[in-house]
């Protein structure tokens, strides 16, 4: 990994600490139907549907975050989740499995997060390495492309989507409620980290917007990976500032420029009052997903 890599590495790990380490583990609560919610706290936004079958959940954060979220389901009229599906494998969205696996949660994912979690993985970027999960955290079912859900009155169904935010990502559709959680495939409202190493690209995200799209229409709720609760027109705004940063990025790139001589261009600096105050700037995002453009 060259110099600037880390450099921008660095900078974006310490972005990124309040998230994974913050001793208030507080949880939101925001709804979305009667019955789906959206809770947010330390790390990727889970969305939860409770009813007579037993509560649903999509993703669980940091494990230090799991009392505050079923204290959060509780109050909605949930209980511990019967069943939970990971949108991916990073430890934001799947670091509660352990502690809602042994109060029994079915846990479910796309092939991919099952075999990073049993495998462990590092994010060198962040200085991350992660053991390999016990067994109560692995998904059990799994899935390759589509998988299908009948509970509490609604048609659930989780697609596959490829090489986006990483190589197993999947976005959760409630049919009958129309509204889709996203996983990290969307950052409502800044830049996303896109985990080159482990399959993410910038194209294929902008592939994987364009599918959730086709699901979409102007009355469907939506709940990102981070940020607030969107609607069609957010996606929509989120898609053609990825397309311009790609359309500028593989110019560059094309040209033969290194990842030093695209920075010194200030590509997205025009992006960077509207995306670029959240978690990095378009320097630090620029230095993460160049190396990954075709």
């Amino acid at each position: 990994m060259s110099t600037i890599i880390k450099r921008f590495g660095l900078m974006l790990m310490a972005a990124l600490m309040p998230l994974a380490h913050a001793d208030n583990h507080g949880v939101s609560v925001k709804p979305v139907t009667e019955n789906i919610f959206m809770l947010v706290g330390k790390g990727g936004n889970i969305g939860v549907m409770t009813g007579p079958d037993g509560t649903f959940a999509i993703d669980d954060q940091y494990a230090p975050s799991t009392p505050e979220i079923l204290k959060a389901i509780r109050s909605v009229d949930g209980d511990a989740p019967t069943f939970l599906i990971n949108t991916h494998f990073h430890g934001d969205h799947t670091g509660g499995n352990e502690n809602l696996g042994e109060q029994g949660a079915l846990i479910m994912a796309h092939d991919k997060v099952r075999e990073r979690l049993a495998e462990g993985y590092q994010i060198p970027t962040f200085k991350m390495t992660v053991a390999p999960g016990s067994k109560v955290s692995l998904p059990v079912v799994t899935f390759d492309h589509e998988l299908g859900l009948h509970i509490n009155g609604d048609h659930v169904r989780a697609y596959h989507v490829p090489n986006a935010h990483t190589d197993g990502d999947s976005f959760i559709k409630f049919m009958n409620a129309n509204v889709i959680h996203t996983g990290d495939i969307f950052f409502n409202g800044f830049y996303p980290f896109i985990d080159v190493r482990h399959g993410g690209t910038l194209k294929g995200a902008i592939a994987g917007v364009d599918v959730i799209l086709s699901h979409v229409d102007a009355d469907t709720k939506i709940i990102p990976g981070h940020g607030p609760l969107a609607n069609r027109a957010d996606l929509e705004r989120y898609r053609a500032m990825l397309t311009t940063a790609y359309e500028r990025l593989a110019a560059l790139k094309q040209s033969g420029k290194t990842l030093t001589q695209a920075l010194a261009a200030k590509p997205l600096a025009d992006l960077d009052d509207s995306w670029g105050k959240a978690m990095f700037n378009s320097d630090v995002w620029v230095g993460l997903i160049y190396e990954g453009l075709d």
